[in-house]
């Protein structure tokens, strides 16, 4: 399985080598107030993608850390019920769900 995956990642490389090279040819990027910025196209293709996974991970970030936050708070209000109930701590009572 090791082989495997790092035969996939061999051929994805070589694939996405010869994409770069094959598209770089010169592109310009036209902004506002006549900006221009003139780049290969792997490269713009590349800052693009880039800049999308990154706004999709922020976008995820507040998911996750309300998720990190209330598991949290579950785990601190089972530590007390079980305290409460004189549960030691490699014993647990096992919780219904509501």
């Amino acid at each position: 399985m090791r082989y495997l995956n790092w035969i996939l990642r061999a051929v994805l490389f070589v694939v996405l080598l010869g994409f770069a090279v094959k598209n770089d040819q010169p592109v310009t990027l036209r902004y506002f107030f006549g900006y221009e910025w003139q780049s290969s196209l792997v490269i713009v293709l590349l800052i693009f993608f880039a800049a999308g996974a990154a706004v999709g991970v922020l976008a995820m970030l507040t998911n996750v850390l309300q998720q990190r936050r209330e598991i949290a708070r579950l785990k601190r209000d089972l530590r007390v019920k079980n305290k409460l109930a004189g549960v030691g701590e490699t014993q647990q009572i096992p919780i219904q769900p509501s």
